[in-house]
């Protein structure tokens, strides 16, 4: 399935990285500093096929993974496998595997949620940081509680976390619950003609759906009254307007914990920002991480 994806100066690679091996997609020069990029629930690396090439023009090492469960890395059954501590420490082994003492992040949804606590946990090993449409693990569960219409928007997430259900709810007829979800979050032609096929065949290897699910089922639970991480790390927050999923509120949550953070709105977007505005978002990012070089 890979080759027929890549594009011309893309290269695949398997990295085995923390006790799990990872399909790995990338471009540009491997001298040039590294940019990681994460995909969220339920893509997989080529979430980021508007973005590889320009990155990599701009003159970044650009490094994809299928993050653990996903497409064509090992899917481990176990819950504690995605453990939000095990996912970040995946994003530094990679950079490590590759080289880079510092490195550049991106992540969008479960990938900005990883993005956030390698940010927390792994403050020297990042340059600049970009999170899009995913919340801060310390304040999701705080921003439900204080907003009731946040909790409603958030009760996927609960139902995610059900043993077996969700698997067959969403698997089956050909995973059609998985591509509704999908769909009804985006706007329409968030998704070109064939792109969900795409997606079921990455969903369609043994235990991977399973997998995906095992993240919000290994959601952290952070002791009560302790003080949420901080971010030290320079931060730009892109967030859609028109998310279905996230209020505003969860971001300029996160915000506050950001000592050198910027949240920008996209106007006319959907959770899906980076497939429906792709050469605004990737100018974006690109004029942002620049200012760190």
């Amino acid at each position: 399935m890979a080759e027929t994806l890549l594009q011309p100066g893309w290269r695949e690679s398997t990295r085995t990285v923390n006790g799990v091996a990872l399909h790995v997609v990338e471009a540009g020069d491997p001298g040039n500093p590294l940019l990681v990029l994460l995909h969220g629930f339920p893509e997989f690396w080529w979430a980021w096929r508007h973005q590889i090439t320009p990155f990599a023009q701009a003159g970044y090492h650009v490094v994809v993974p299928d993050q653990r469960g996903y497409n064509r890395s090992d899917r481990p059954q176990e819950i504690a496998a995605y453990h939000i501590d095990t996912l970040a420490a995946d994003v530094v082994a990679l950079a490590d595997a590759f080289g880079a003492d510092r490195f550049d992040l991106v992540g969008h949804d479960w990938g900005a949620v990883i993005t956030w606590w390698v940010a927390a946990n792994y403050p020297g090993r990042l340059k600049r940081v970009v999170v899009m449409d995913g919340p801060h693990p310390d304040t999701w569960g705080r921003q439900m509680l204080k907003h009731p219409t946040q909790a409603l928007r958030s009760t996927y997430a609960a139902f995610f976390q059900l043993p077996w259900l969700p698997e067959a709810t969403l698997g089956a007829f050909d995973f059609a619950g998985l591509k509704t979800m999908m769909q009804g979050s985006a706007k329409p032609g968030a998704f070109e003609p064939g792109a969900l096929d795409r997606y079921v065949e990455a969903w369609s290897h043994d235990g991977s759906l399973t997998a995906m699910l095992n993240y919000y089922r290994a959601l952290r639970d952070r002791a009560a009254g302790k003080e949420p991480a901080r971010i030290a790390p320079p931060t730009l927050i892109l967030w859609a307007e028109h998310d279905v999923a996230l209020e505003a509120h969860v971001a300029e949550a996160a915000l506050a914990l950001s000592d050198q953070g910027t949240l920008e709105f996209v106007a006319d977007a959907s959770h899906w920002l980076h497939l429906e505005q792709p050469e605004r978002i990737s100018r974006r990012v690109i004029e942002w991480l620049r200012e760190g070089r």
